[in-house]
């Protein structure tokens, strides 16, 4: 399952310097706007405790962790859903992303160029905003002009449904409201969805504050985003990017160490990672052997036929059982034999909700 968070933000926020840690990649990270024209892709592990506990039980030939895409996406400048700075190519990749993270720049330092002048982390969030709905605005007048007199006409029920969506979509983004934040029912969000607009997509914040605010937890400048986003129902992260990125250099023990020595419990990339992961109603179940151990994504709510599928489409369309055993129950009986005589593993069909955590063997015939 391919899924890609997109990294936005004003230029000079830190964006290609939180990449730079989240991938153990070295890419450029100028200070000056636009040192990042064409969107920088990189492939995500997430940390699951779970696939060590199953390497270290099965002591299999390969492993393979879930993953996702981190994108990092140019700055985006005042005047960008017009075409200013790089605006409108930047726009289109933004759309391609399954949810957005939005680096704040929460720090003062007079040797790295802010474009507005100073920092203010709300007035950051507002351009950047306004940008993205006007770029939505557009797409859905565009829409209208070209079927609402030809709905009216016909009275063609899917038309007539498709312009009371794009309305109640105008209606809102003229109020400056982005959509993640209007209520659509089922047959809207149905219509809403075909066109793509980026601020349906769900956002995370990345306050990210100097090396001292990081390790204190918070400063002025972050406790004013956590304020706004908590009005909006979004999340904030606070880290510090260049501190990230110096961790990121770092072996497991040095990065437990260097951590200890500055106060913080866990990395701000870790926290991230797990934010955006959740942020997109996601959950692993494993498969595991002495061949390959392995973690797959899905998203909560997927049945186990949509599940197989993940791994093979002949999985899903041949689907006859799975065999399922929770890695909890696994853990406690420490090992697959224990599940098996205490009764703990199952054969579930076609109707099982895949939990978080599950070890499936799936049962197929094509």
């Amino acid at each position: 399952m391919s899924l890609k968070a997109g990294i936005v933000g004003l230029p000079n926020v830190g964006k290609s310097t939180l990449f730079n840690a989240i991938t153990k990649k070295h890419i450029l990270a100028a200070n000056y706007p636009f040192a990042t024209i064409e969107p920088n892709v990189g492939v995500v592990t997430v940390p699951d405790t779970r696939l060590d506990y199953l390497v270290d039980l099965y002591n299999p030939k390969s492993i393979v962790p879930t993953t996702f895409e981190f994108i990092d996406i140019a700055g985006l400048v005042s005047g960008a859903s017009n075409g200013e700075g790089l605006g409108n190519k930047f726009l289109a990749h933004i759309r391609e992303v399954d949810a957005i993270v939005e680096v704040v720049r929460c720090f003062d330092d007079e040797n790295i160029t802010h474009v507005e002048g100073k920092t203010d982390p709300i007035r950051d969030i507002e351009i950047i905003n306004t940008e993205l709905i006007l770029a939505d605005l557009e797409i859905a007048l565009n829409r209208l002009g070209k079927i609402e007199k030809k709905a009216e006409t016909t009275k063609d029920k899917e038309a007539l449904l498709e312009v009371g969506a794009l309305r109640k979509v105008k209606d809102n983004l003229e109020k400056s409201i982005p959509l993640r934040s209007v209520e659509f029912n089922e047959d809207e969000l149905l219509v809403v969805k075909n066109f793509n607009f980026i601020t349906l997509k769900k956002v995370i914040y990345v306050a990210n504050v100097d090396e001292i605010s990081a390790s204190l937890g918070d400063n002025d400048y972050s406790l004013k985003l956590k304020e706004y986003a908590e009005k909006e129902g979004s999340s904030v992260i606070v880290m510090c990017a260049k501190m990230e990125s110096e961790l990121a250099d770092l072996d497991e023990e040095e990065k437990k160490i260097f951590l200890q020595d500055v106060g913080i419990s866990n990395s701000g990339l870790d926290k991230l990672i797990f934010a955006t992961y959740d942020l997109l109603g996601l959950a692993t179940f494993f498969t595991s052997g002495t061949d390959e151990c392995r973690a797959w994504t899905f998203r909560r709510g997927m049945k186990a036929p949509q599940c197989a599928g993940i791994i093979h489409s002949d999985f899903e369309k041949g689907f006859i059982k799975a065999e399922v055993m929770s890695f909890n129950d696994l853990r406690e009986a420490g090992s697959e034999i224990k599940v098996r005589e205490n009764g703990k593993l199952r054969l579930e069909g076609k109707e099982y909700i895949m939990q978080d955590g599950d070890i499936c063997y799936f049962r197929f015939n094509v």
